[in-house]
């Protein structure tokens, strides 16, 4: 049984944009025309996407609808996966990564940092901010650590300063450009190469 947070204040309805309709149509016709019900989670996460971060349970049944299948069906994918929100987390969601590398890396210190800018409890919205944060496992940019991914995109090599700025900017709806905030190009050392040397 799932234990994630799903909001009590639902919309009565949810229709998909008709940007998502096309992209809709245009997903479904990857898939056979027996196996449509495998669109779920692209379709989950266009109505996440259109809907300010979250999924009203609205949008769940209406996926079922399209899919031509049950709601629990679709409920328990939503459910399942940590991507999906069903309840409202701003327009700014942050993660946290706080796994070993980030961990090494300072991300505690980014986890202060949102206490004292967004929210001093993780899930919590900042209506002034409109902005949540929560701690997450492994988002796979250990080599750029520590990081944090806002939305979909991710913002690496951060300090307290870095991540305090990048934050205080949601209030103007600003955002640095993504990837590292250090000036480093990719996954490049962050000083010299210290492997595969000439005279190695």
């Amino acid at each position: 049984m799932s234990n994630k947070l799903i909001a009590k204040n639902q919309p009565s309805s949810f229709v998909f944009s008709e940007e998502n309709k096309v992209e809709i149509n245009n997903i479904l016709k990857i898939y056979p025309e027996k196996k449509k019900r495998s669109a779920v989670m692209p379709l989950l996460y266009l109505a996440q996407r259109q809907n300010n971060n979250w999924i009203p349970l609205a949008a769940i049944k209406l996926i079922a609808e399209i899919l031509n299948t049950t709601y629990i069906k679709v409920y328990e994918i939503a459910t399942f996966y940590s991507m999906y929100n069903l309840a409202p987390v701003g327009k700014y969601f942050v993660q946290v990564c706080t796994t070993t590398p980030c961990m090494i890396r300072g991300s505690g210190k980014i986890v202060e940092t949102c206490k004292k800018v967004i929210s001093k409890k993780p899930g919590h919205i900042n209506d002034d901010i409109d902005s949540s944060w929560i701690e997450v496992e492994c988002l796979g940019a250990c080599v750029n650590a520590p990081m944090v991914q806002i939305n979909n995109d991710y913002y690496e090599d951060l300090t307290p300063d870095k991540a305090e700025k990048i934050f205080k900017g949601f209030k103007e709806g600003k955002l640095p450009k993504n990837g590292s905030q250090s000036g480093r190009n990719g996954s490049e050392p962050i000083e010299k190469r210290t492997t595969l040397l000439k005279n190695a």
